[in-house]
């Protein structure tokens, strides 16, 4: 009775274990649970007492909750019978390829992460590249109903372009994008999903992802939710504004109930003086492909160089990076009006492609490649309204930053004549100009 019993280490480590494990279960973990719940609802509270447009409960969703109430949407239930039938599988096989999709679109939002650090982020960045300057913000976009999904519809010059707009909207609303599957990368993959980013296959011609991400694309569009869309699909290779790939656009558009709410396009036209990609983007062009890929060392050497000019005390080292900002577009009035999705695609893109503002190296680069002087090229663009963000002095500065930056990037040589190795770059930096003034594209 009174023997010594052996007792192995590990069986008295796990009898110890035990009783610790159940009380951060049952005494500290719902603590600590409420003690961060309470903070996110201060958090959110401050928020949306800032922002003009309130996040949405829906937004705000477990990111598991969402991918359920996607995948049994009756809607995607109906595909995955469709698919099942047709690829002659199980539904539960079918079911399951639909859970991958779904998991694959649905963002995560953080709202800790998204106003903590990323909108920081974004304004820091962009300080660091460019002097940022806002177009005139048009009256009626200040009206816009509280209750309607507001989609702002940019044209895609950079991917800088995700990270400028963060920041210039980041008083007014949280964005959500759609993002291709470049980014389908860990770790960028999870803070874009933090974000509220959620992730599109392009060119995907399955009809079972299709279904899954309209129906994706309708919930958030019908709770509220502010988004960016680039009805372009991919950058501009030419730097003019393009046609509108109808994707995004037609899944809004099939799920709009116009007894419900509505759905306001805001145009956005985003300039640069210094696109990040350019010599990329002029090379796919030349080449005929959209397959380009930054080499790494390229990337890292040109980090370096950014980082030790920012330590030298220089600013805006890519001069100018502008956003104009046209009337909104109610989709309710559009379609009482009788307007179809093809002539909608249309008239927002030409209204992009309006209020794209002028910026100094684009003048000075159209001003050269079509021989009129930069002074006589501002009166003309004046004529047509187009939106001019030109520095403080006018015309005449604007000539001598513009020839200046076309300098540093070997475009002109010293006497001001174009190096003709170049004239593909200094067409991509003139191309958003000549568009505006109505010249036809280039063959």
């Amino acid at each position: 009775m009174f023997q010594t019993v052996e007792i192995p280490v590990w069986l008295v480590v796990v009898l110890f274990a035990l009783p610790g494990v159940a009380a951060l279960d049952r005494i500290i973990g719902p603590g600590v649970r409420w003690f961060f719940r309470r903070r996110l609802e201060r958090l959110l509270a401050q928020v949306n007492a800032r922002l003009e447009r309130k996040i949405e409960p829906f937004k705000l969703m477990r990111r598991q909750d969402m991918v359920v109430r996607l995948l049994y949407d009756p809607a995607v239930l109906e595909a995955v019978a469709d698919h099942a039938a047709a690829r002659g599988v199980p539904g539960e096989v079918a079911l399951e390829e639909a859970r991958t999709y779904a998991r694959e679109i649905v963002p995560g939002f953080s709202a800790l992460f998204y106003f903590g650090f990323a909108t920081r982020a974004a304004r820091a960045l962009s300080a660091v590249f460019f002097r940022v300057r806002v177009g005139v913000v048009a009256e009626a976009a200040r009206q816009i109903d509280p209750r309607a999904t507001v989609i702002f519809v940019m044209n895609h010059r950079s991917n800088m372009d995700y990270v400028l707009v963060t920041w210039l909207v980041s008083g007014r609303a949280a964005i959500s994008y759609a993002v291709g599957e470049w980014a389908r990368v860990w770790p960028l993959s999870r803070l874009i999903r933090a974000m509220g980013a959620y992730f599109i296959r392009r060119g995907n011609h399955n009809a079972l992802y299709r279904r899954v991400l309209s129906r994706y694309v309708q919930m958030t569009t019908a709770e509220g939710t502010t988004q960016a869309v680039f009805p372009e699909g991919r950058l501009s290779l030419t730097g003019r504004v393009g046609a509108a790939r109808m994707g995004l656009l037609s899944y809004i558009w099939a799920g709009f109930d116009p007894a419900g709410r509505d759905v306001v396009f805001v145009p956005v036209g985003l300039a640069y003086d210094r696109v990040l990609e350019d010599a990329l983007l002029v090379r796919a062009a030349r080449e005929g492909g959209r397959r380009f890929r930054a080499p790494l060392l390229r990337v890292l050497w040109e980090a370096l160089r950014i980082g030790l000019k920012r330590a030298g005390g220089r600013r805006f080292l890519f001069g100018t990076a502008a956003a104009g900002f046209g009337a909104p577009v109610s989709l309710r009035a559009y379609q009482a009006e009788g307007g179809d999705l093809d002539a909608l695609g249309v008239r927002l893109m030409g209204d992009v492609e309006r209020v794209v503002p002028v910026l100094a190296v684009p003048l000075v680069a159209a001003s050269v490649a079509m021989g009129v002087p930069v002074a006589d090229l501002v009166v003309r663009l004046e004529a047509v309204g187009a939106v001019m963000r030109l520095p403080p002095a006018g015309a005449v500065q604007a000539e001598a930053e513009g020839r200046a930056m076309l300098q540093t990037r070997g475009v002109l040589d010293a006497r001001g004549a174009v190096v003709p190795e170049m004239q593909d770059l200094l067409a991509f930096y003139a191309a958003p100009v000549r568009q505006r003034l109505g010249e036809a594209a280039a063959d």
